[in-house]
């Protein structure tokens, strides 16, 4: 497995800017593709973005894509998001986690390592 910390969270005004970083260690990080969940209160965890070994292929979801930027750091074992254009319904924990094959998805059930999660909170 892989273990996973979270970082960069806050408070931001609607609009705003946040990055946040997911440093990895244990399994090799560049063979893992990875991911960026998030979960708001009383819902679901949601799929949010994930990114190749690599690094070349990202994908997103609908709700944030164009606002969202995914991007991993292999010398450095690290993953980011880069959030633009901040809504209030982008409050949530964000989590990052590491998927259990090569290329990973959008359901978390095909991650087998998770982060303890950084709150995130949009305001008005």
């Amino acid at each position: 497995q892989v273990q996973l910390v979270e970082s960069g969270g806050g408070l931001v005004q609607a609009g705003g800017s946040l990055r946040l970083s997911c440093a990895a260690s244990g399994r090799a990080f560049s063979s893992t593709a990875m991911g960026w969940f998030r979960q708001a209160p009383g819902k679901e965890r949601e799929f949010v973005a994930r990114i190749s070994r690599s690094g070349v292929r990202t994908y997103y979801a609908d709700s944030v894509k164009g606002r969202f930027t995914i991007s991993r750091d292999n010398a450095k074992n690290t993953v980011y998001l880069e959030m633009n254009s901040l809504k209030l319904e982008d409050t949530a924990v964000y989590y990052c986690a590491a998927a259990r094959d090569s290329s990973g998805s959008y359901k978390p059930d095909d991650y087998d390592s998770w982060g303890q999660g950084t709150q995130v909170t949009v305001s008005s």
